[in-house]
């Protein structure tokens, strides 16, 4: 089965644009464009990009880069603060490459892999090699992350609006909801309304991508729903002033406990900043309807209680109240496709739910979207924007139905204890099971982590998904 492995090939694509000069993503940041100028009355845009995270900045650079004619509003004004566990995955440091701009992180706190804890064993576990992706990844607030990328769209000849909240979309007269899986409303741009004067506009544009995050008040205004059978993910975070600083490996603490002392379906994290700070936080991954009640605050404290001593998360060194919010996963957040919009990112339920995951997965399907929308542009017209959802499939699909299938067996907590109890005892297994779960699976051979995979995948394909 050549096709049951994840990879890249999906993502190695040359965004369309026939009439544009094509330059490549290696070009150095001063010969990019100038941002073009605010919209004039009457202005249509190639394309509105919904929200300037990992996904529409993505997105929005992809197709400057390419020439169209695109702009982006985001409600916030960077540099802003955003709850995340702030670790950026080889996959994502691809992505960042590929950009440009990974000498933009040259002061983030680069470091070689995970560091496993669980019942009382440890176990570091660098990244693998792989022909596509590094072996390394970095940790950086989103704080400082997510203005570098748009930036970057910016550079790239992108109009960017920061402080800019698309409060409505452009309806087109008949655009009706067209139900279930049949896709979203028409829509020709957005009202926007500028935060520091409260005044209002109508941005026109020909298609629009949707990258409000994963509580997209745009996207429900067009009529996407989570499909509620699918995963959802609970996170809480905050920073420490910790001496682990500086460790070479992001933690994690896969024996998290509930206030009864049970194993839960979920981790505990403690990703080193370099710059003095650790993000601590605990993640919690279910489709069972018995962790629904679970307190993550709870979590939160208990996890911090425990956490080994020579980290030093104690009340005098938190630099700040916890935060958090639920994240939807495994593309659970749909339509995603209509006659003129696509949605991206958190919107779209993008998250991995093997490990909640969503960095690269941003920039991946925002990515994926502007090629589409290239095709769209250069031509092919509408009826080109369903080959996003083909794309999406190619590149997650199965993979992520694995996935859901991984996070349904782990919500039972006999099973839990004995995968994690079990694995710990082995090095081999659980780089294995590191490979699958950071998606990070060679195509070009066959190790026992990709005969691991297969198998799954398999089962996977042959057994119904329901609630």
């Amino acid at each position: 089965m050549p096709d049951a492995l994840p990879g890249w090939a999906p993502l190695a694509l040359t965004i369309v644009n026939p009439s544009a000069d094509h330059r490549t993503v290696d070009d150095p940041l001063s010969a990019s464009r100038a941002p073009l100028e605010p919209d004039a009355v009457g202005h249509r845009y190639d394309v509105l990009v919904v929200g300037g995270g990992p996904a529409g900045s993505s997105c929005a650079y992809w197709l400057a880069e390419a020439g169209w004619d695109v702009a982006l509003c985001e409600k916030k004004v960077f540099p802003r603060e955003k709850t995340c566990g702030d670790g950026l995955t080889p996959r994502a440091v691809r992505q960042i490459a590929d950009m440009g701009i990974e000498g933009s992180l040259s002061g983030a706190h680069r470091y070689d892999g995970l560091r496993a804890n669980a019942y009382g064993k440890s176990l570091e576990l660098s990244w693998p090699d792989h022909p596509t992706f590094p072996s390394y990844g970095y940790v950086i607030t989103r704080h400082d992350l997510d203005g570098i990328v748009n930036d970057r769209a910016a550079k790239a000849g992108a109009t960017i609006w920061q402080g800019t909240e698309a409060v409505a979309p452009l309806l087109e007269e008949d655009a009706t909801p067209r139900g279930a899986g049949g896709g979203l409303r028409a829509c020709r741009g957005a009202l926007v309304r500028e935060k520091a004067t409260g005044e209002t506009r109508q941005i026109a544009a020909r298609y629009v991508v949707v990258a409000d995050g994963s509580n997209s008040r745009f996207g429900r205004a067009l009529g996407t729903t989570r499909d509620r059978n699918q995963p959802m993910g609970m996170a809480l975070r905050t920073y420490y002033r910790s001496p682990g600083h500086d460790r070479p490996f992001i933690e994690s603490f896969l024996d998290l406990r509930d206030g009864s002392g049970q194993v839960v379906p979920g981790y505990g994290w403690i990703f080193p900043l370099g710059d003095g700070r650790v993000n601590a936080g605990v993640g919690l991954l279910s489709t069972d309807r018995r962790w629904k009640g679970v307190n993550t605050a709870t979590l939160m404290e208990r996890f911090v209680a425990w956490a080994p001593r020579e980290w030093e998360l104690t009340p005098q060194n938190c630099l700040g109240p916890a935060t958090g919010g639920k994240l939807p996963m495994g593309l659970a957040i749909g339509p995603k496709v209509g006659p003129t919009t696509l949605v991206v990112g958190d919107a779209a339920g993008t998250i991995n739910p093997f490990n909640g995951e969503g960095i690269a997965y941003g920039y991946e399907s925002g990515r994926l979207a502007a090629a589409s929308l290239g095709e769209a542009l250069s031509g092919d017209g509408p009826e080109a924007l369903s080959s996003y959802e083909r794309r999406l499939d190619e590149a997650w699909g199965l993979y992520y139905r694995v996935a859901r299938a991984f996070i349904r067996m782990i919500s039972n907590p006999e099973l839990m204890a004995l995968c994690v109890g079990s694995g710990m005892y082995s090095e081999s297994l659980m780089g294995w099971l590191l490979k699958i779960m950071a998606n990070l699976l060679r195509p070009d051979e066959t190790g026992p982590a990709e005969a691991a995979y297969r198998a799954l995948a398999l089962v996977a394909r042959m057994t119904p998904e329901g609630p």
